[in-house]
């Protein structure tokens, strides 16, 4: 799943700037090399191992890296403080975890948060539950928005030429039951708006299944999706629908949402049209 960082010129700018150098400098660290040498850094960013040094040292300066005694980069804490600005991140995984742990009491299976970044979907919290059921999650990982419940569930609710442009571009495959068609996507995705739930089942792995339900803003626009992973063998998903559309719902009310408000159509959240 993890490609190496695209370090080319950003379309229409000519030569790599000094922000993208730094950025692609960043951009080699992701969940399969959080700790890298200078060389390992040089590589994975594409530059010369002289402007490798120049940035590193700036950016470990800045607290943006922290070098260890074996001479080994990590991300630093600077990095950390600044990430937890972020509305959708951070702070709303503090908002949202008394819901995830109420829907962990409810069901003691693994309970996910996730928003949407472009094509993926992007994991903010997790709580592991006590089943052996296979999870490829943690927190900051990504996963294409077509093979999750969460995925799906944000998908659904994007704007329909976005539907349309992800439609278009090729489907990842991790397992048999990986929805591989665009015509077969679509359908799901219909279905997802009209009850409101989304149900994926064996589509990263052919043990799991996931119910996910959407989250909603102030406005009614679905900003996360939240959802349990139990084992499909013995999955009883009637029961798990209502657990994880409550815990939804109460993370939107949190945000501000009021469901006595009649949301944008094709935006809101579907159990309360």
């Amino acid at each position: 799943m993890t490609a190496l960082p695209d370090s080319r010129p950003r379309s229409g700018r000519g030569a790599a700037t000094a922000p993208d150098r730094l950025l692609s400098v960043l951009a080699a660290f992701d969940h399969d090399h959080p700790a890298l040498s200078l060389t390992d850094i040089s590589r994975r960013a594409g530059l010369t191992l002289t402007t490798t040094h120049r940035l590193v040292g700036a950016l470990a300066d800045w607290g943006a890296l922290e070098r260890d005694e074996a001479g080994v980069y990590h991300v630093g804490l600077r990095l950390w403080e600044v990430a937890a600005l972020a509305p959708r991140g951070v702070a709303l995984r503090q908002l949202a975890l008394p819901y995830l742990e109420d829907l962990y009491e409810a069901t003691h299976e693994n309970v996910q948060l996730a928003v949407r970044d472009g094509s993926d979907v992007v994991y903010i919290e997790w709580i592991a539950g006590r089943s052996s059921v296979g999870v490829h999650i943690r927190v900051g990982a990504r996963w294409p928005l077509h093979a999750t419940g969460v995925g799906l569930v944000l998908l659904a609710h994007c704007a329909p030429r976005e539907q349309e442009e992800y439609c278009a571009s090729p489907l990842a495959v991790f397992t048999p039951h990986t929805i591989a068609e665009p015509v077969q996507l679509r359908r799901v995705l219909a279905e997802v708006r009209r009850t409101g739930v989304a149900v994926s089942s064996r589509q990263v792995t052919d043990d799991a299944l996931s119910v996910a339900a959407p989250v909603c803003g102030p406005d009614g626009t679905v900003v996360a999706a939240v959802s349990v992973v139990v084992p499909h063998a013995d999955a009883q998903v009637p029961t798990l629908i209502p657990a994880v559309r409550l815990a939804a719902l109460g993370i939107s009310r949190a945000l501000g949402w009021q469901p006595t408000v009649t949301p944008p159509a094709g935006t809101g959240h579907p159990s309360h049209r």
